[in-house]
């Protein structure tokens, strides 16, 4: 697989041009605002590409998406968006190109993630009402956003489980008075090189369940997109995301 992959100078970009040298997948371009010697071509814009490819992998940010979603409709290439901090803008950009190509989406490229959003959906499902959830992320002292976009996932899937009847609630400070039976509470914590570490935690009376999961590199995020860009080849233009893709393991 040929695969054009922009933020390529980057922590994730460098990981996932490991992992792709590792399972036999091409890097036939980067692009980067600034270039560092790599081995394959680095251009500073995604226009300047002149190499054929499969697919895209974007890790670089929300202000490239345009750039990037342009030369994917032009090119009628698969796309996968690994970004993060997409405004509403953004997003409805996102699924007018998903008219066109073939578009892969979602707040965490881990597997594994996707395996707890799924899990926490159907515990949220058995548990029901008399159960109190909360979501604790954290991640290294470097990330920009908060709550993480893994949490707020979460938290989606969590109350999809609970029927829709929850409200999300950042933390809580000063006399908040007793909990709320609506409320999913979530929690950043950042520090240190922390990875990123998501739990799901139900309490209930007596007794409580906790769901979690930890990356300890990112070579699993790296691993899901090009899972993900292998997965794209072939698909119909569309809007997808890593829960259409373990539909398929999960279906078998």
């Amino acid at each position: 697989m040929k695969i054009i992959l922009c933020g390529a100078c980057g922590r994730m970009g460098t990981n996932v041009a490991e992992v792709a040298a590792e399972r036999g997948a091409a890097i036939v371009a980067g692009v980067d605002l600034v270039p560092a010697p790599r081995p394959f071509p680095v251009y500073e814009t995604i226009a300047d590409v002149k190499e054929e490819a499969d697919a895209v992998i974007d890790f670089s940010s929300s202000a490239a998406l345009e750039s990037v979603l342009s030369f994917c409709e032009t090119r009628r290439l698969p796309v996968v968006l690994a970004a993060t901090g997409y405004s509403e803008d953004d997003l409805a950009r996102i699924r007018k190109a998903a008219q066109c190509i073939a578009v892969f989406k979602t707040g965490n490229l881990s597997v594994g993630i996707n395996l707890l959003q799924y899990l926490s959906q159907k515990a949220a499902l058995i548990l029901g009402d008399a159960f109190d959830a909360e979501i604790i992320e954290r991640h290294h002292h470097f990330k920009k956003d908060a709550p993480s976009g893994t949490a707020l996932m979460l938290a989606e899937s969590v109350n999809k489980g609970f029927g829709g009847q929850k409200e999300n609630v950042y933390g809580r400070h000063g006399m908040v008075g007793a909990r709320e039976k609506k409320e999913i509470g979530i929690h950043a914590v950042r520090g240190g090189t922390i990875v990123g570490e998501h739990e799901v935690m139900f309490a209930g009376e007596d007794e409580i369940v906790t769901l979690s999961h930890s990356a300890r590199s990112r070579k699993v995020f790296a691993s899901g997109a090009l899972k993900a860009a292998g997965w794209l080849r072939g698909k119909d233009a569309g809007l997808y995301d890593m829960n259409d893709l373990l539909a398929e393991y999960l279906e078998d």
